[in-house]
C-alpha cells in the first residue's frame, strides 16, 4: 500500500499536479491520513456520509464528487457551517438554481464544479456544449459559487494497452480544460480543473491545464486495475484471508469459508481477457498459486478450483489451511468487513487493526 501511494504521489509531482485522493475505497481515517496530503485533505469523496465521518477526524477540504439534489443541500451546509470546506458536484441548470437557492437562502455560497462528460461514460455537460455549461455557470453567479469543472473518465476502464490508456487519459485532460476554457471566456471563474481516474492517473503524459488529480482504488489496486494493465498482480494490497473447510475431489474443488460475503459479488474481471473468478487464490505470502481461482461463491462457502484449460493442479492443501484471495474490485471487497488487519514483512504478522466504516 505504502509503495502504491508513492508511486502516484511521485508521478504526479513529476507532472506538476497535486493529488486530492479519493476516499470511498479505503473508508478509514488510518488509510485517508497516509494518502492524503495532510490531515486535513484535499479529498475526495462519494457519500454524504464519507463526509461527515471524515470531518468528524478533522478532514477540511472535500469535494462531494456525486451529482447533488436539493434534498441533500442542509446536510452540506451543516458541514460547511463547521469548518469543513465542502464543495458540490452538478451538471444541470435546475440543480445550480437549487444550490443557489440555498445559498441565498443561508447567506452564505456554496461552491460547485460542474461535471464534464469526456467520454460518454456516465453523467456530466459535453465539453464542447457552452451553451450549457454557462448556463450552469450563470445560475451558480446568483447566489452560489462556481469552484470550477471535474470529470472522470470512466471509459478508461475498457482501455487495454498503454496507448489506449494514454489516449484516454489525454481525452480526459482535453475535455475537462475545453470546458474550463469556455467559462473563462465568458467571464466565469474557473480556478479549479479536477479530472482523475486510478488508469488515466498512472497513464497521462501531459496534464497542462490541470489544477489537480483524483485517484481512489489505485491505494490498494485489484484484480481489474490489473487486467487493465496499471498495476501487477504484487502491487494488490488487499487480500481477504480464508481457511479450507473441505475438498471435493472427484469435482477438483476445495471448499474455503469465504463466499461473496467475504469477497462481494463483484466479477469484474469477468469482461476482461482473463476472468478472475471471484478472486486469485494466494498462499500466505501472498504469492499466487498458478491458475487458482475462487471460481464460485455461496453467502459462505468458496469453491476453489484450477483454470479451466491450465496444466496446472490443485495444491495440497489440507483442512485449516489458510489462503489470501485478492479482490476483483477493492471498494466492493473492502466494504464487506469493518477493519483492515495490517501486515508487513515476509512473516505476514499483524502489526495493526485500522478501523473503516460502511454503510450508505
Amino acid at each position: 500500500m505504502e509503495r502504491n501511494v508513492a508511486r502516484l504521489r511521485t508521478r504526479l509531482a513529476g507532472l506538476g499536479v497535486g493529488m486530492r485522493p479519493h476516499l470511498k475505497t479505503c473508508k478509514s481515517v488510518a488509510v485517508a491520513h497516509r494518502v492524503m496530503a495532510s490531515p486535513a485533505g484535499p479529498a475526495t469523496v462519494s457519500t454524504l456520509k464519507e463526509a461527515e465521518h471524515f470531518a468528524a477526524a478533522g478532514v477540511r477540504d472535500m469535494i462531494y464528487a456525486v451529482g447533488i439534489t436539493p434534498a441533500k443541500l442542509g446536510q452540506v451546509l451543516a458541514l460547511r457551517g463547521r469548518g469543513v470546506d465542502l464543495a458540490v458536484l452538478l451538471d444541470t441548470v435546475a440543480q445550480a438554481e437549487a444550490v443557489a437557492a440555498a445559498s441565498r437562502e443561508a447567506g452564505t455560497s456554496i461552491p460547485a464544479l460542474i461535471e464534464i462528460d469526456c467520454d460518454g461514460h456516465r453523467s456530466g455537460v459535453r465539453p464542447d456544449d457552452a451553451q450549457h455549461l454557462l448556463a450552469i455557470g450563470r445560475a451558480l453567479q446568483q447566489g452560489a459559487e462556481l469552484r470550477g469543472v471535474l470529470t472522470h473518465a470512466g471509459g478508461s476502464y475498457a482501455a487495454r494497452g498503454d496507448e489506449a490508456l494514454r489516449q484516454c487519459a489525454e481525452q480526459e485532460r482535453r475535455g475537462v480544460v475545453e470546458a474550463a476554457a469556455v467559462l473563462r471566456g465568458a467571464g466565469l471563474p474557473c480556478p479549479v480543473v479536477s479530472l482523475g481516474s486510478t488508469p488515466t492517473a498512472h497513464s497521462a503524459a501531459d496534464l497542462t491545464g490541470v489544477t489537480e488529480v483524483r485517484a481512489g482504488v489505485f491505494v490498494f489496486f485489484d484484480l481489474v486495475m490489473a487486467g487493465i494493465g496499471v498495476c501487477r498482480i504484487e502491487d494488490i494490497a488487499l487480500s481477504v484471508m480464508a481457511t479450507v473447510i473441505g475438498h471435493q475431489r472427484d469435482k477438483g474443488w476445495i471448499l474455503v469459508d469465504a463466499g461473496w460475503m467475504a469477497m462481494s459479488q463483484d466479477r469484474g474481471t469477468s469482461k476482461q481477457a482473463v476472468n478472475q473468478g471471484y478472486g486469485l487464490v494466494c498462499n500466505l505470502a501472498g504469492e499466487a498459486y498458478p491458475d487458482l481461482l475462487l471460481a464460485d461463491a455461496n453467502q459462505e462457502h468458496g469453491i476453489v478450483t484450477v483454470r479451466p484449460g491450465s496444466a496446472a493442479s490443485l495444491p495440497g492443501l489440507a483442512i485449516g489451511d489458510r489462503v489470501r484471495i485478492l479482490p476483483n474490485h477493492a471498494c466492493a471487497t473492502g466494504a464487506q468487513h469493518r477493519s483492515y488487519h495490517v501486515v508487513r514483512g515476509a512473516d505476514m504478522a499483524v502489526q495493526a487493526e485500522w478501523p473503516r466504516f460502511g454503510g450508505w
